[in-house]
């Protein structure tokens, strides 16, 4: 077994590696000539610099490249000169003891392009592709243009498609493979979630630390067009409203609440979100916490005798980085639990996850999950696997 995971293990970081050679850094990283680890520690986890970076259209005012567009005579078209791009590819070896009992190669697991920056001022891009996902050609997920300073500093718009708990923690940019369960969980034949959905979000900072997000969504997920060419199947909307406190010393405090309704043939769906989260940051630690209660009032859409379903759950997540943005060692905790009255989506589950940064772009891990209840029941699962960003 040894020879067997070590063998696999070589073989992966080779290739990573080798693949993480062929182009430098990262777009935005090549485009500045800059470090990753001015935004990012490790990646893809964003510091606070790499936080006020993409809330300002991934530009830095006083670091612009010049020569950025292409010079044409005409002082009305922005026209990148090189469009930025890069990928991201992750592989893993696995085992899980309640499944297939057996190691499996799940190699790759995901290849990512991205692209984004400033098209034009005060508006930017950005999407991601899924070449491969889980075997498959998953499509897009983020796929937005965002407005920086609309009517002055510090008020964003974001159109088009990201997640909806992206102002909580970002799903997209966690360093352990486990995920935050509560924000995937779907109820009965709802729709509707924190993950990924189509709208409008806008965000605003106030002087003072305090922070406030709106989002109106469709609530109906990535889900493709109707015989119709309508993304919404009926014409509800959903609103998401969060507002924030950085209180100094490394606390962070909000809340947020979620008002949805949606149809499905000719019955309702009235549903509500609403928790608490928190961020302390005491280096070498950082704790992440994240508390939701959720209401369905009929969510298998029942014509009649409509049966409401009461869903709550969150997560811990802590964070060590025992050398700080020059470390290469890293190690994370990860709490879920989701408790509903729909049996299928009760879990609970603890995962420990390691990290090694062989390079800036290329990421080593390994990671074991418990998991104390589910659909399965109790069992393990644990795997090794390579990050890299090129």
């Amino acid at each position: 077994m040894r020879r067997i995971i070590g063998t696999a293990l070589g073989a992966a970081i080779v290739l990573a590696a080798a693949a993480g050679q062929a182009s430098a850094m990262p777009a935005f990283a090549r485009k500045y000539g800059m470090t990753c680890k001015t935004c990012h520690s490790p990646f893809p986890k964003l510091k606070p610099y790499g936080e006020d970076f993409a809330a300002n259209g991934f530009v830095i005012k006083d670091k612009e490249t010049p020569r950025y567009y292409v010079e044409t005579g005409d002082d009305r078209l922005s026209l990148l000169r090189d469009v930025p791009f890069a990928f991201r590819l992750e592989g893993f070896l696995a085992f899980d003891n309640g499944r297939s009992k057996a190691l499996d190669f799940t190699a790759p697991y995901l290849l990512k392009f991205l692209s984004g920056g400033e098209i034009t001022k005060h508006v930017s891009y950005y999407f991601y592709f899924f070449f491969g996902e889980r075997g498959e050609v998953a499509g897009l997920e983020d796929a937005f243009v965002m407005i920086n300073d609309l009517f002055g500093p510090d008020l964003d718009l974001y159109v088009g498609q990201f997640q909806v708990s992206d102002p909580l923690f970002k799903r997209e940019l966690r360093l352990p493979f486990e995920d935050y369960a509560i924000y995937a969980a779907k109820v009965g034949s709802s729709k509707a979630d924190l993950t990924y959905d189509r709208g409008i979000m806008a965000t605003l900072g106030l002087k003072g630390g305090t922070d406030i997000c709106l989002e109106i969504v469709n609530g109906s997920g990535l889900d493709p067009t109707d015989p119709f060419g309508n993304f919404d199947g009926d014409r509800y909307k959903n609103l998401f409203f969060r507002a924030s406190q950085d209180f100094g010393g490394g606390l962070r405090l909000g809340g947020f609440g979620y008002l949805g309704k949606e149809r499905q043939a000719e019955a309702l769906n009235g549903l509500w979100m609403a928790g608490a989260d928190a961020t302390v940051d005491a280096a070498p630690f950082q704790l992440n916490l994240q508390y939701m209660e959720r209401r369905d009032d009929n969510p298998f859409f029942y014509a009649f005798r409509p049966t409401e379903i009461r869903t709550r759950g969150g997560f811990a997540e802590l964070i060590f980085r025992p050398d700080g943005d020059n470390g290469r060692w890293y190690a994370v905790g990860l709490l879920n639990v989701v408790d509903s009255g729909q049996a299928d989506l009760k879990s609970s589950s603890a995962t420990l996850h390691a990290g090694y940064l062989v390079r800036r772009n290329l990421r080593a891990t390994a990671e074991v999950t418990w998991v104390i209840r589910g659909p399965a029941g109790r069992h393990a699962r644990a795997g090794i696997g390579l990050v890299s960003a090129f």
